[in-house]
């Protein structure tokens, strides 16, 4: 069995820091970078991708809508074209500081409200899709059934160790009560079930069948490296391999 760990990394944004990127580049093994337009400015940047490039972890663009008030996390309507223009623009930038320090983008991942809205929204999906495709055949992070798949981008599958399920298999709304998890080891017994069995208990107490190649960690989430760190010791513990997916 083998998994990919990752965080979402680089969300600081000028004078203002967001989680421990050092710390959490200690034990993920993807690192998903704020590409400025939900956090994330051009030093916070660099310096995410100098330690991830330094410590062997890959290094994927979090793309989002410009969104810098809401941390990319309120539902817009951008139109398809400028919306592909941005990701475009935002997926070109990191890949370029990225190769400054000798590493490079290998995957993409949507970002909040972009990634909810492209689970369920063909047209959105789509912009996303061509703008990675009119950049290179880059593989995007994304849900099992989200709407990317199957658009011509390859795709991997993720879940999530720190967020609540919902019984279709998407992710509890973070307006609702518990839909992030705090607990250590809880969210590390459900990383070991997800990455093994490929199941999630949903809010219901449902079964939710959810089969990923990668698991994230939001590295925003209060107290994010013990989270992190006992999710990756459960899994060797597990006999899961942990590595990255590209």
């Amino acid at each position: 069995m083998t998994i990919d760990l990752n965080a979402d990394l680089g969300e600081g944004f000028g004078a203002w820091k967001l989680g421990d990127d050092d710390a959490l580049l200690e034990i993920v093994t993807s690192a998903n970078v704020a590409c400025g337009f939900h956090a994330g400015d051009p030093l916070t940047i660099r310096r995410v991708c100098e330690a991830a490039v330094a410590r062997g972890v890959a290094i994927g663009a979090q793309v989002s809508y410009r969104d810098l008030a809401g941390f990319g996390r309120r539902e817009m309507d951008v139109p398809a074209e400028e919306l592909r223009a941005e990701i475009l623009y935002q997926l070109a930038a990191v890949d370029g500081i990225a190769r400054a320090v000798g590493g490079r983008v290998t995957y993409v991942k949507p970002h909040g409200a972009l990634y909810n809205r492209v689970v369920w929204d063909p047209v959105q999906a789509r912009a996303v899709v061509d703008a990675v495709t009119d950049y290179g055949p880059l593989p995007v992070l994304t849900l099992p059934g989200s709407a990317v798949h199957g658009l011509g981008a390859p795709t991997v599958a993720e879940c999530f160790a720190d967020r609540a399920y919902t019984p279709e298999g998407t992710l509890v709304s973070r307006r609702e009560p518990g839909a992030v998890l705090h607990d250590p080891g809880e969210v590390a017994a459900r990383a070991v079930r997800m990455a093994r069995d490929g199941l999630v208990t949903a809010v219901d107490g449902s079964e939710v069948r959810v089969v990923a190649r990668s698991i994230c960690v939001h590295g925003d989430t209060p107290g994010s490296v013990g989270l992190a760190r006992a999710v990756r010791d459960a899994l060797a513990d597990a006999g899961v391999t942990v590595e990255a997916f590209a």
